[in-house]
């Protein structure tokens, strides 16, 4: 009986041991990213940390631009956020992600809001959004010498190659607008920008904020073209779902005042100034 209950005693401290060494990584990390409140409330964790924890995405640029010499962050979203933890008397904390993983870091905890990310169905599921900051229009980047499309149904043709970044947005709106067209799929953005600037492709179909900064890198691409009907796609910040939406309305409200005045679009020019693209550079056509 002796011998039973001191192997039961053993099982039993090996457990204990055994759950204080998943603890103690956990414990760790909570001060790494400080937890959210027992109500859930992330505006209450922000004012009361003074830490406002943002997603960050590499090669991303004008939203986030990395100096990969010293690691530092500038760019639009930098700027927005800066202004955003001054109004709640808090410094800003970058967190790297990716395009992808930025809603599964918001429902993680491991960041306060994420900036840039097109609202869906789908994704509202998932997370909640404040009203857009920007709502801006899909383009047409040709390579050099083809014709700058005036309509969809210009590109809409067998013999048209459009190249887009697989499952984005712009995939999305090719196929829609253009089902005839060839449409060529790759992993990446940059991907899609080289079929174009090598002659594989005709097009890139990408949002205006991101094509402006393509055509500065790569002379040599064409032109940039906004197709008609005008197809504009909404960019807001999105947050965790959670029961109090103070934070998703102060965001909102922050968002609205804003565009309104005329900040955001001032952010958006001098991230892309940091790029070299000058006001000049900016075709008439290009609002945002």
């Amino acid at each position: 009986m002796k011998r039973r209950e001191l192997l039961s005693r053993t099982a039993m401290l090996g457990a204990v041991a055994a759950a204080g060494a998943t603890v103690l990584p956990q414990a760790a990390q909570a001060q790494a990213a400080p937890a959210a409140p027992a109500n859930g409330s992330t505006l209450d964790r922000v004012r009361s940390s003074g830490v406002l924890r943002m997603g960050v995405v590499v090669g991303q640029a004008p939203y986030f631009t990395k100096n990969l010499t010293d690691g530092t962050w500038t760019g639009a979203c930098l700027k927005m956020a800066a202004d955003i933890a001054s109004k709640l008397n808090a410094k800003v904390q970058v967190v790297e992600t990716t395009w992808g993983n930025q809603v599964l870091d918001l429902q993680s905890n491991k960041i306060d809001l994420a900036f840039a990310v097109n609202p869906t169905p789908e994704r509202a599921l998932m997370v909640d959004f404040a009203t857009p900051i920007l709502v801006h229009s899909f383009t047409a980047v040709t390579r050099k010498g083809y014709a700058k499309p005036a309509t969809w149904d210009d590109l809409n043709k067998p013999e048209v190659r459009i190249a887009v970044d697989m499952g984005s947005s712009h995939e999305l709106i090719a196929r829609r607008y253009a089902p005839k067209a060839n449409i060529l799929a790759f992993k990446t953005r940059d991907e899609a920008v080289m079929a174009v600037s090598t002659g594989r492709a005709d097009v890139n179909i990408v949002l205006a904020i991101l094509a402006l900064p393509m055509l500065k890198k790569n002379p040599s691409l064409g032109e940039i073209a906004i197709p008609r009907p005008v197809l504009t796609m909404p960019t807001n910040i999105a947050v965790r779902l959670e029961s109090d939406k103070r934070w998703r309305d102060f965001l909102s409200v922050w968002a609205d005042y804003n565009r309104s005045m005329g900040t955001t679009r001032e952010w958006f020019i001098e991230g892309l100034a940091e790029l070299g693209v000058q006001q000049a550079d900016i075709p008439p056509e290009v609002q945002f």
